[in-house]
């Protein structure tokens, strides 16, 4: 994220605003923010005396402001960090939101004031959320789409100085999930147990340290019907079906269906290039190679049936309708009629 990126670049060049205000569903980037500042802001030596640490769920707007508003001892500055803001109690009330207004107009300007307000935006019609845009720094962290992760996570990898495959991004991208925390913390995982200098990170690694299986995936599931490999496809769904609590099929059908309504997207979109389909799903060039393929191979009326077929197991699997078959047995029907 650019504007967190940017932040981070003042912070090390020791520039500080007097107001912070982290917003929004990601909070790996208010974290980052905030967990910097804590860290960085003060010498170990001034941090008894200069650095404050609060709890939204425990304090009011007036607490706040009250620490915001003291002095520094013996530093020329302090650092008052307001975690879970989105819990104070009368941050939405009117006494609240104008005592937060008053400080914002003139903030005491050796404080540092952060504010950690997660899965949750101001109110862009209060006066409050104004005077921050005017007066304040204010990051808005969104939730990253599953598109975007892959190159997220191939960014985040080189910028800790070390290099990816493409099918270890896939596989923490496909079965991590859209977690920034989770995905930071097991490419951390890995990178922990080397002390080269570069660790170039591949399907190998990530099956030892992560603990995904490079075979028996959805990822590889999906790339078995994709190419239609029937052999590699019932490999993958026993090996699930005998392993239930690790691979619940409810998950693996829905990985299933949402890839397969993006190849209808597809054929709706009459994409016939590569090109057409990283500008349609916005995906790189290896994943939209594969869409290729699965266009090829899935065409319209087949499409359909197979649509259909997953939403009959996805009932299944949460016994809407009446089925005797257990998870493993319902995977494979599944498979068989996606690949006749």
């Amino acid at each position: 994220m650019k504007e967190v990126d940017a932040l981070i670049s003042d912070f090390k060049n020791n520039k500080y605003a007097p107001v912070y205000f982290l917003q929004g569903d990601e909070s790996y980037y208010i974290d980052l923010v905030s967990d910097y500042v804590e860290e960085h802001a003060l010498d170990e030596s001034a941090k008894g005396f200069n650095q404050i640490i609060m709890y939204g769920r425990d304090i009011s707007v007036q607490d706040v402001i009250n620490n915001a508003r003291r002095f520094p001892m013996m530093s020329e500055r302090q650092v008052v960090i307001v975690k879970e803001a989105q819990s104070i109690q009368d941050f939405s009330k009117e006494t609240g939101q104008k005592l937060l207004e008053d400080y914002i107009k003139n903030p005491t300007p050796s404080t540092i004031l952060v504010f950690c307000y997660k899965y949750k935006k101001l109110d862009g019609r209060k006066a409050l959320t104004r005077l921050m845009l005017k007066n304040a720094i204010v990051v808005t962290a969104d939730k990253i789409r599953d598109w975007e992760l892959p190159r997220w996570i191939q960014d985040y990898v080189e910028s800790r100085g070390h290099k990816i495959t493409d099918k270890a991004v896939r596989m923490l991208a496909e079965n991590i999930g859209t977690d920034l925390e989770k995905v930071s913390n097991e490419v951390s995982k890995i990178l922990i147990n080397f002390k080269d200098d570069s660790v170039h990170i591949d399907d190998q690694l990530v099956d030892k340290y992560v603990g995904i299986n490079k075979d028996y995936n959805t990822f590889e599931l999906q790339k078995a019907l994709v190419y239609r490999d029937v052999l590699k496809a019932n490999k993958i769904i026993n090996y699930f079906g005998d392993n239930p609590k690790e691979h619940n099929i409810i998950p693996i059908v829905a990985f299933l269906f949402s890839f397969y309504t993006k190849v209808l997207s597809l054929h709706a979109h009459k994409a016939t290039t590569v090109s057409d389909i990283k500008g349609i799903l916005g995906k790189p060039d290896f994943v939209a190679r594969e869409y290729m393929n699965a266009m090829k191979n899935y065409p319209l009326p087949v499409l359909i049936n197979c649509i259909h077929a997953l939403r009959e197991a996805d009932k299944k699997s949460k016994g809407i309708g009446y089925s005797n078959l257990n998870q493993g047995q319902i995977l494979k029907e599944l498979v068989y009629k996606l690949l006749h």
